[in-house]
């Protein structure tokens, strides 16, 4: 699931791959505004059929934390 949710970033958001580490903070070490995590989201959802609901936005600090989202939710 990391490597593709780092794809993921690197496709679209055009984040240098070795920059992306699971411990990596989305916002202070990727530079990922709240508009960018907004399209991260939609694009999760349909890339993953699932919906992800605004309180549990508010855990999306590292890269592990959305990874570990994902795995949890993800069929």
């Amino acid at each position: 699931m990391f490597d593709k949710f780092k794809e993921l970033l690197v496709n679209e958001l055009q984040i240098k791959e070795e920059m992306i580490t699971l411990d990596a903070e989305l916002a202070s070490d990727l530079g990922i505004n709240s508009i960018e995590l907004a399209d991260l989201v939609m694009i999760c959802e349909e890339q993953y059929d699932l919906v992800i609901e605004d309180e549990d936005l508010h855990g999306f600090i590292t890269v592990r934390d959305v990874v570990n989202y994902l795995e949890a939710n993800c069929n």
